[in-house]
Formats: structure tokens, C-alpha cells, sequence
């Protein structure tokens, strides 16, 4: 069997607008997944490690940076419906409120998609004279990680 890389552009991102009706979000150009985002540890080292650094460690954490273009519909003007989700419903919750559930998966993971409870901060938008405007966001998980069968 020979071994490939999967192409970055083949991942998939939904966020729940409503319990369980999930929202694309689409126009995605680049995305970081950081599987170590808010670790902490505890150093263990004591006299008898013989000089050695040791340690445990006591939270994990992980966060999904996603970049692309601000997207509309040609016809409407309307914005893309995952995009304007996070920028108009959920952006302005706080507290309890600020969570949401997002998912992803890469589209060879055709049995189950990952889901987090996150909590997410809107990211800058911007572009130059002949620039497309650019759209991002950064999603913190909140607690341990399931999935979800793709149906």
C-alpha cells in the first residue's frame, strides 16, 4: 500500500445553528489545528530523577484557527451562512452563551466527523486595493473531544 498526504483543502467545517442542523463554512483558503493550545503541566523532577526533568500532564486543550475570503451569495448579497452565523449570532454571546458546538473532518474520514463544545474569537478582517476581504475565526475546545457518525 503506498502512503499519501491528504490535500489541506479537503477538510470540512460545520458549526450548529440549531441542535443538530449544522451550518458549512465555506471559502476556507488556510487553517491551523493546534492540538496542544492551552496545555498545562506540572513539573515532577525531584532528587531522585538524577537531574533529569520530569512531568505530568494536567489539562489539555486544542483550537482550530480557520482564514479565507468574506463570502456572499452573487444574487442576494447574503453572507455566507456559516460565516454570518459565527459573525452575527455567536460572536456576541458571553459567559455560559459564548459556547457552541463546531465540527470538522478531513473528506477521506468518511465514518465520523470530530465535535467540540468551543468557544470562539472572531479574527481581523481586511485587504488591500485588490484584495479579496479576508474572514477568520478561532475556535477553543472546551472540555474532552467527541465525534459524530457523517451521515
Amino acid at each position: 500500500m503506498t502512503q499519501r498526504p491528504i490535500d489541506a483543502r479537503g477538510w470540512l467545517y460545520q458549526v450548529e445553528s440549531a441542535p443538530d442542523t449544522w451550518l458549512t463554512i465555506s471559502n476556507i483558503s488556510s487553517f491551523k489545528l493546534n492540538p496542544g493550545e492551552n496545555e498545562e503541566t506540572a513539573e515532577t523532577t525531584h532528587f531522585g530523577s538524577d537531574g533529569n526533568y520530569e512531568e505530568d500532564v494536567m489539562q489539555r486543550g486544542a483550537s482550530l484557527a480557520l482564514e479565507g475570503q468574506h463570502a456572499v451569495d452573487t444574487v442576494t448579497g447574503a453572507q455566507d451562512p456559516g460565516q454570518a452565523y459565527i459573525d452575527t449570532v455567536w460572536m456576541p454571546r458571553l459567559g455560559v452563551d459564548s459556547h457552541n458546538r463546531v465540527r470538522f473532518r478531513h473528506e477521506s474520514q468518511t465514518d465520523l466527523w470530530a465535535v467540540w463544545d468551543a468557544t470562539m474569537s472572531p479574527g481581523e478582517k481586511g485587504g488591500g486595493n485588490n484584495d479579496k476581504s479576508t474572514w477568520s475565526c478561532t475556535f477553543r475546545r472546551s472540555g474532552a473531544p467527541t465525534t459524530m457518525p457523517v451521515a
